[in-house]
């Protein structure tokens, strides 16, 4: 700037700074959670401005109105302007503008680094708790017919369980979840002298010592409300434009990243909805039988097949057990296709109910059918099963395999594997057969039927993990062992609890135990 410029001149171009600069720097860092630079607009105005000289041209493309008043707590603004003092001001504003931006872009790359939904609304609480200087939150997401599932930060379940009792339209969250005409923000400063706070609200916020709440909602054009966040102060208090700015900004950025994972969440319960729906939903009583199951599938992204378990009473009073797991190449399958592997596991399991009614007392003759079946109508893919007809008067077992996991018989003499003879899996040879093998229990005797799934997760190679699926077996105490139940959990806490085997299972597991009573 000349040294003839009026010293009054020079002493407006510091108003004229718009408080865009901080909408600026905020898009710059909310931007780069997701792939482009985040800080680096402000850095640059910073070494742009050489003085209060080119101030207005330079942030004139910025989009917020320059009627926001600037924070002057020094009294910078009001003490006789000279070109070196407003220098100093345009720059010490840029240093807190670039403060913020750097805030915001370290909150926004936390969020963009949350997997799966839970890890995705506690970012958002927690991050929200920062930028606004406050110390718990709650956190309701949109659902049909009302709020789901509240999650909390600093808040035990009892007081969980409290806030939930304030009625929706009079809570801290009140309207955020509305379609239409939904407020902006929320605040209510004084918890305990708000006229707008309802009666029940007051109680709680007395009862948990909670002093003053500001909610914002989380919401896109596309999907419309998302969820509602509100965050408490222990005294009545008041988060400064600065603070809200910042949230808002952040909630802006998270909106669209918890739509993504709620759609997630939707389709990972309806695939689970479905594979339970595939499945026994009880098993039969025979006497002098008694069943136990359990089902445990893997991770919708990383599933690469299905399993099944299925124990049907014959007309004759009769047995039949299979469990199986099906696999392969076609439409919907591979790894995270649980959807398409579970519809063919759901076609393959109500075929060989079918089977099992018309020749259930021929193993054999059953598994042979299935393999017709699979190669005429799911050529792209394979399935393994071990099918086991059984006459409980007599206590006879005749079964057979096919490329599946050897059946464990318990007796009181100990484990060991009834070993089918060996056959490849369904629908992998031009022909499927083998022999079927026949045996005789004893009162007292336990024979379980499971998946790969549960070997691989008790020991590191498959032939591992069948060891120590044995040894457990053969290790559990007396009452476990006349249990199918106990003998479930017992094989379940001893071979596939976490930290056991493999650590990102990709097949589901299945046992089925059958106690001669």
């Amino acid at each position: 700037m000349s040294e003839s410029r009026p010293a009054a001149e020079a002493a407006q171009a510091p108003t004229a700074v718009p408080a865009a600069l901080a909408a600026e720097a905020g898009r710059g860092a909310a931007g780069s959670a997701l792939g482009t630079p985040g800080p680096a607009g402000a850095v640059g105005a910073l070494e742009a401005l050489g003085g209060p000289d080119g101030v207005e041209a330079r942030l004139s493309v910025l989009d917020l109105p320059p009627t926001q008043p600037l924070p002057d707590p020094a009294g910078v603004l009001a003490r006789p302007a000279t070109p070196a003092r407003a220098a100093r001001a345009v720059q010490d504003r840029l240093a807190a503008l670039l403060s913020d931006a750097t805030s915001l872009h370290e909150h926004t790359g936390l969020l963009a680094r949350a997997r799966g939904l839970t890890a995705t609304l506690t970012a958002v609480l927690s991050s929200g708790a920062t930028l606004l200087g406050a110390r718990r939150g709650l956190l309701v997401t949109a659902a049909p017919g009302g709020a789901s599932q509240p999650v909390g930060l600093g808040l035990d379940r009892a007081s969980l369980g409290a806030l939930e009792t304030v009625p929706a339209e009079q809570g801290p969250f009140a309207g955020l979840l509305r379609a239409h005409a939904r407020p902006g923000e929320l605040l209510h400063a004084d918890l305990a002298t708000d006229p707008a706070v309802g009666p029940r609200l007051r109680d709680v916020a007395l009862q948990l010592g909670l002093g003053a709440c500001y909610g914002l909602p989380l919401a896109t054009d596309e999907d419309g409300p998302l969820a509602a966040a509100v965050w408490f102060y222990d005294e009545p208090a008041e988060p400064g434009p600065r603070r809200r700015e910042l949230a808002r900004r952040y909630c802006e950025v998270a909106a669209p990243l918890l739509a993504t994972q709620l759609e997630a969440e939707r389709s990972r319960r309806a695939t689970e909805a479905l594979r339970r729906g595939l499945l026994p939903d009880r098993l039969p009583y025979l006497p002098g039988l008694r069943l136990a199951a359990r089902c445990v599938p893997a991770g919708l992204d990383r599933s690469a097949g299905s399993d099944w378990y299925d124990a049907i009473a014959l007309p004759d009073g009769t047995l039949a057990l299979t469990v199986g797991s099906v696999s392969g190449d076609g439409p919907g399958a591979g790894p995270g296709s649980a959807p398409g592997a579970a519809a063919a596991m759901g076609r393959i399991r109500a075929a060989l109910r079918a089977y099992a009614v018309l020749e259930g007392e021929d193993p054999v003759s059953v598994l042979g059918d299935l393999e017709l079946l699979l190669k005429t109508t799911e050529p792209a893919r394979s399935a393994t099963a071990v099918y086991t007809w059984v006459e409980p008067a007599e206590r006879r077992i005749t079964l057979a395999g096919a490329g599946h996991c050897p059946p464990l018989l318990i007796t009181r003499y100990g484990a060991n594997f009834v070993e089918t003879s060996l056959s490849a899996p369904l629908g992998m040879l031009s022909c499927w057969e083998a022999p079927g093998i026949e045996l005789s229990a004893e009162r007292g005797d336990m024979l379980v039927l499971y998946t790969e799934g549960l070997a691989r997760r008790c020991g590191a190679t498959l032939h591992a993990g069948q060891s120590a699926l044995r040894r457990a077996a053969a290790d559990a105490p007396r009452d476990v062992r006349i249990d199918p139940d106990l003998l479930c959990a017992h094989l379940l806490a001893g071979c596939a609890a976490p930290g056991t085997g493999t650590s990102a299972p990709t097949d589901d597991l299945v046992l089925l135990a059958m106690h001669f009573e």
